[in-house]
């Protein structure tokens, strides 16, 4: 037996263990870990729509601050979320074409779908994991001497969404997982471009009156 056909049955093995693995802690996290008080807050905790005031508000922020110097900051955030959404949504979903645990044929009869309908598209990754990952590596790395320590707070409301795309039945935890990682390579590669060509944000108290 060859060495490719030996790592080739290794990885199919490793991947069988992982799927297992991924179908449960989905099973727990869906139907058994549940109560009342989330079920009425993840379906629209997760929705792009709820967290629409916060891109607003960082978008009046940095103009109100930075002014013209917010203008590229502001293209990057742009840059960064049209990154994560086009490589997610459109050429990964479409290249691995998972169906979404609200689709699995194996699924529907123990899974609970909490929305109206189960969305279209495929499932790995989660494009919401991999935006909302990548808009808070990208403003924690450029607002970081602004920030300071509570930029680790949009990692923690990234992962709440993670986890309520999770418990509403659309995805299952290693698409949430890999979309997250993702997010966060791609927001690390935009801000690190920024930082180098144009530099972090920096709070300039010169530029308000007393």
């Amino acid at each position: 037996m060859s060495l490719q056909v030996l790592l080739l049955s290794l990885f199919q093995k490793i991947w069988v263990w992982i799927d297992q693995c991924d179908h449960w802690l989905f099973l727990k996290i869906n139907s058994e870990w549940t109560n009342s008080f989330f079920d009425s807050i993840f379906p629209w905790w997760r929705e792009a729509n709820t967290w629409v005031p916060v891109y607003l508000f960082f978008i009046v922020f940095s103009l109100m601050n930075y002014k013209k110097k917010a203008i590229p900051w502001i293209l990057f955030v742009v840059v960064t979320l049209t990154i994560t959404d086009q490589l997610s949504s459109t050429f990964i979903k479409n290249w691995i074409a998972r169906p979404r645990p609200c689709r699995d044929e194996f699924l529907m009869g123990q899974a609970r779908l909490l929305l109206d309908i189960c969305p279209g598209g495929y499932s790995f990754p989660s494009s919401h994991a991999t935006n909302h990952f990548g808009f808070s590596m990208f403003i924690f790395m450029t607002l970081r001497p602004v920030l300071k320590k509570w930029g680790w707070l949009f990692f923690v409301w990234a992962a709440t969404i993670c986890y309520g795309q999770i418990y509403v039945g659309v995805h299952y935890p290693v698409d949430v997982f890999c979309g997250a990682v993702l997010g966060c390579i791609i927001g690390y590669l935009v801000a690190a471009l920024y930082n180098k060509k144009i530099g972090p944000l920096v709070f300039d108290s010169s530029n308000h009156t007393p």
